[in-house]
């Protein structure tokens, strides 16, 4: 019969199902939360005072702070083993959010939007820690797949009831205070979760011994290059919804509605390519720089069913970056490094996303060419980052079999 009991390989199953669900709900609540606020930050800091210029710094610095501080939080939270508690602190700064309704100026409103990324700098390694140790059983790209749809979910209701907010009452205040609401089932879930799932390390460990690191893992570096590459020609949304509404290409109207699509392709796309990760592992980040490329070749294309086209795909980008990358990491990283190393690739990331969306929007004053171009050769040279990932993998696995044969 099989084992079903809590310390079982069926229960250990069915309780790390169990804590991907909640993790997920809770990412639903708080993307809710924050891409909600994030639909209307750009327009409610002009409201308050602020210039073009100062949006564009406030948020690209939000950004930036909000994946290079993984760096730090990610080696805290493996000194520590503080999950549940690091986790939660990160959850808890998404109250800046509904007191944005009482900013009043627009140097209030940038230090609470800034405090906000911080959050999410604090809580992602922790949660993808925990999440890694519950992947084990379910597959590693299944689960992280399941998890990042549902919080694209959030990512999808957050401006919708933003926008209904502001069609009822033509403010901002009303919809930062209902944004406040599913705070309440982010604090319920997490401490429901914590509850369930006291410490998550065990889970991987009941079922891979003392979660050694994976044979055939190359050093970070190989990654780490991958990823900078990989993300530094994806282009971003704000850029391409600059370039629909520059070019006349579709209604002003009709742009957030394209968003959501984009988010609901993600949605599926994360599910899809996590089951492909379980089946061909690493190989599945070859779609990065080809889902990259197309997106550059489409979106800014002057014909709007191709440049509609294109932000489809930037919205599968969206579903396959973090999926494949939380995933492989798990995948190839051992249980005391986690942490740490998802801290700094996501400082990584972040990074390049800022390097790259800068490069992007000087190079799109000059033409659309020089952006295709750009991402043409930025996403050639992730491919060849990819093989040097692909070489290290293989030169290890020939090094530990050499060493295995020798007394």
């Amino acid at each position: 019969m099989p084992d079903s009991s809590p310390n079982g390989r069926d229960g250990v199953r069915e309780l790390s199902v169990r804590l991907i669900l909640l993790l997920g709900v809770a990412s639903l609540c708080g993307s809710l939360v924050s891409n909600g606020a994030r639909s209307v930050t750009g327009p409610y800091l002009l409201l308050l005072g602020g210039s073009a210029a100062l949006v564009g710094l406030i948020v690209g610095f939000g950004e930036f702070v909000g994946y290079a501080l993984r760096f730090v939080t990610g080696a805290y939270v493996d000194q520590s083993r503080h999950y549940w508690t690091v986790t939660m602190a990160g959850y808890g700064l998404l109250l800046a959010i509904p007191f944005l309704a009482f900013a009043g100026r627009w140097e209030v409103a940038a230090v609470l939007i800034i405090f906000e990324r911080v959050g999410k700098a604090i809580r992602t390694p922790a949660r993808d820690t925990i999440l890694s140790h519950a992947t084990t059983t379910v597959g590693r790209g299944w689960g992280f797949g399941v998890h990042k749809a549902l919080d694209q979910v959030g990512a999808v209701i957050g401006p919708l009831v933003m926008a209904a907010a502001l069609a009822l009452t033509g403010g901002y205040s009303t919809g930062f205070l209902l944004l406040g609401i599913p705070l309440a089932g982010v604090a319920i879930i997490l401490l429901f979760a914590r509850s369930a799932v006291p410490k998550p390390s065990r889970l991987e460990i009941q079922m891979n011994g003392n979660g050694e690191e994976a044979a055939g893992v190359p050093g970070i570096m190989p990654y780490a290059t991958f990823i900078f590459l990989g993300m530094a020609g994806f282009a971003s949304f704000p850029l391409i919804s600059f370039h629909l509404k520059a070019q006349s290409i579709i209604p002003d109207a009709a742009i957030p509605i394209f968003y959501a699509s984009a988010m609901v392709v993600s949605v599926v796309v994360a599910l899809l390519i996590g089951r492909a990760f379980d089946r061909i592992g690493t190989h599945a980040l070859l779609a990065i720089p080809v889902l990259s490329t197309a997106t550059a070749l489409l979106a800014f294309s002057l014909t709007p069913s191709v440049a509609i086209a294109g932000s489809l795909a930037w919205g599968a980008g969206i579903g396959i970056f973090e999926t494949v990358l939380r995933a492989s990491i798990a995948e190839s990283t051992a249980l005391e490094r986690r942490g740490q190393v998802y801290g700094i690739l996501n400082a990584v990331f972040g990074t390049a996303w800022f390097v790259g969306s800068a490069v992007m929007g000087a190079l799109y004053d000059v033409s659309f060419g020089h952006v295709v171009a750009y991402v043409v050769i930025v996403e050639a040279a992730a491919v060849a980052a990819y093989l040097w990932m692909y070489r290290s993998r293989i030169v290890v696995r020939i090094q530990e079999g050499i060493g295995n044969l020798i007394p």
